[in-house]
């Protein structure tokens, strides 16, 4: 079985060049995981260990849910690995909800999924929603863990893989120094 990381360098989502991440550091490194997920069988396979991962582990979930836009098709595959329902949130006036008719029930039980963890940031915006609902927040699961096992949710977070993703500011980048044209692939405006 091919590694998740040997899988995303292959469909180009794991990619090396010069990048302005959204923080606006420069990276020699990017995961753009959006590249797995034009790759059906691939986003399945990948998806099916996560949610593995979670029932050898014992959870057993209700609903899956994912933040827009990265966990959009992946709370979809993990929820259908599962034989769980699926939901996702999305920014309304910049601010984390849940539209689209979607709610989950005091007691209901929620995995909450997302294609790359940095900060955790969306992440947690999602565990306050489900519980201010009066839902459970069973466990987190990620295709890539960019934190290096530094962010902690308060459950249980499974990755299929770690990166460390070296940054710099402009002034200390040593691929500006360089010369090394640089990219901004990221779907947040700096």
């Amino acid at each position: 079985m091919e590694e998740p990381l040997e899988i995303l360098r292959k469909l180009g989502a794991l990619q090396t060049g010069h990048f302005r991440l959204t923080s606006g550091r420069h990276s020699d490194r990017y995961m753009q995981c959006a590249r797995l997920f034009e790759h059906p069988s691939e986003s399945e396979d990948l998806c099916k260990r996560l949610a593995g991962a979670f029932q050898l582990g014992g959870t057993s979930a209700d609903t899956v849910a994912g933040p827009a836009l990265g966990g959009v098709i992946m709370a979809y595959e993990v929820a259908r690995a599962l034989g769980a329902r699926n939901i996702f949130t999305e920014r309304e006036n910049g601010v984390m909800t849940m539209r689209r008719g979607f709610k989950v029930e005091r007691g209901e039980r929620v995995l909450i999924v997302e294609d790359v963890v940095t900060t955790g940031g969306s992440v947690k915006e999602v565990v306050e929603i489900i519980r201010e609902a009066g839902a459970t927040v069973v466990g987190i699961g990620a295709i890539v863990d960019r934190s290096n096992g530094g962010v902690d949710f308060g459950v249980d977070f499974k990755a299929l893989a770690s990166l460390d993703i070296k940054s710099w500011d402009e002034a200390g980048c040593p691929l500006c120094a360089q010369g090394i044209p640089m990219t901004k692939p990221g779907s947040r405006k700096v």
